[in-house]
């Protein structure tokens, strides 16, 4: 009986190491393409809100200190990376990939493109679980244009129709998923004011 119990445990271990070893191989073969796609995936949003842009380089920064500062802003937002927007060998703005942790559904990720001189070129939202036909809006042009090559201080969210640049009308029935995408877009502005000779 214990043979039998060793014999079938060797055989589970057996196939488990195969098994495992398999999914390594496949794993690793898989790998590069995974890398390129999502490669491909942030460089189309950042092409998306920084159009004019030659290339793009990663900013390296202090995510510690991000992090005090969102907080500091009362932000419940993450700054996910940053990348030097170049136009004509000079950095022209920056793009900001934040997570906004206050939607209705989950969070949302998204990348704000900013001008030196502080100006919201646009937004694109590589990751976000609201709603279709309520939340999900956000990721349409309609509601995007709201936010475009517009120069605030900050946006706010309204339930009526905006009678100042600043105003975002919040989507019907998904008024947390606007806030989470305005407060999104206000935490990559204070952090695109709060680098060095970047957006003032």
């Amino acid at each position: 009986m214990n043979k039998k119990i060793v014999h079938d445990a060797l055989v589970l271990m057996a196939f488990s190491l195969v098994l495992g070893g398999i999914l390594g191989a496949v794993y690793q073969i898989t790998l590069p393409a995974i890398t390129q796609a999502e490669y491909e995936k942030t460089q189309k949003a950042y092409k998306a809100v920084f159009a004019d842009a030659e290339s793009f380089e990663e900013l390296e920064y202090d995510k510690a200190a991000a992090e005090e500062m969102m907080a500091a802003g009362g932000f419940k937002d993450s700054i996910d990376s940053v990348q030097k927007a170049i136009v004509g060998g000079e950095v022209a703005g920056y793009v900001v990939t934040v997570t906004a942790k206050d939607g209705s559904q989950g969070s949302i990720t998204m990348s704000v493109g900013i001008r030196n001189d502080g100006t919201v070129n646009s937004y694109s939202i590589t990751s976000i679980s609201e709603t279709p036909g309520l939340g999900k809006k956000a990721v349409e042009p309609d509601f995007i244009e709201n936010f475009e090559d517009k120069n605030v201080s900050e946006f706010i969210v309204v339930k009526t129709a905006p009678t100042a640049d600043n105003e975002i009308e919040a989507i019907a029935g998904s008024t947390i998923t606007t806030n989470a995408v305005a407060n999104a877009v206000n935490a990559a502005l204070v952090y695109a004011r709060s680098l060095v000779g970047g957006a003032q």
